[in-house]
């Protein structure tokens, strides 16, 4: 009985520097970054083409068709893997700053409901009650 070695198995090449999974909405956003970048590099093209249409409906069609795939030959030409990476870079920098942005919007929704129930006499949440004098000293900085 011969045994055969097994080959161990070829990694893959990832298809993207940054493999890291996101969440449908985060993916959005990304892909939402990618357009803006590829839109932004194909601005004349796009810009060309917007005053070739303006005030024309089916004429359009012919009339502006240099202009039509002068925007979409460049919109291909950007729309690549690299640049999906760039903007997908370009998300995970601006991460930390959307965390704090996030995290000061919490904090003054929390002053502000403080403030709210202070005002019209509504009791407060428990779990509130305790830190009520910390966030008292926050609200006026």
């Amino acid at each position: 009985m011969a045994t055969s070695k097994a080959r161990p198995a070829e990694s893959l090449p990832l298809p993207s520097r940054n493999p890291l999974p996101l969440s449908a909405s985060q993916e959005g956003q990304v892909r939402e970054l990618y357009y803006k970048r590829v839109r932004g590099k194909c601005a004349d093209e796009i810009r060309d083409f917007a005053t070739c249409a303006l005030n024309r409906t089916i004429s359009a069609t012919w009339a502006c068709r240099p202009e039509r795939l002068a925007m979409n030959s460049c919109m291909v030409s950007h729309a690549t893997q690299q640049e999906q990476d760039a903007a997908r870079e370009e998300w995970f920098a601006g991460r930390e700053e959307r965390t704090r942005q996030r995290e000061e919007k919490e904090k003054r929704r929390k002053v502000q409901e403080k403030f709210h129930r202070e005002w019209w006499g509504l009791p407060m949440p428990p779990d509130e009650e305790k830190g009520a004098e910390e966030v008292k000293g926050e609200r006026w900085k």
